[in-house]
C-alpha cells in the first residue's frame, strides 16, 4: 500500500514559483478539482485521469500549487511512501 505524505499530513513540501521565485501554496490533489464527487472516488482509479498516465506505476500523487505573488499554477508530482 502506498500513501501520499502530503494528503496524510506526514510532510510539508515547499515549492518555489518558476516565474517569480515566490513561495507557492499547496491547494490539494489535482483530481479533487475534476468534479464535485472526485474527493470521494477511489484513489487508484482517479490517478488514471490526473494527466500523468504513469502515476499509478510510479506511485505519485499530483498536487496543485499556486503562487501567492503572481498566481502561477503548477502541477507537482509527490512521491508516495510505501506503508
Amino acid at each position: 500500500m502506498f500513501v501520499c505524505p502530503l494528503c496524510n499530513g506526514l510532510q510539508t513540501i515547499v515549492v518555489h514559483c518558476p516565474t517569480c521565485n515566490g513561495e507557492m501554496n499547496e491547494q490539494g490533489r489535482v483530481v479533487d478539482f475534476l468534479d464535485d464527487y472526485s474527493p470521494y472516488l477511489d484513489d487508484e482509479g482517479l490517478k488514471l485521469v490526473d494527466g500523468d498516465q504513469n502515476s499509478t506505476e510510479e506511485h505519485e500523487c499530483i498536487h496543485l500549487y499556486q503562487c501567492s505573488q503572481c498566481n502561477e499554477d503548477r502541477h507537482v508530482p509527490i512521491h508516495e511512501l510505501h506503508r
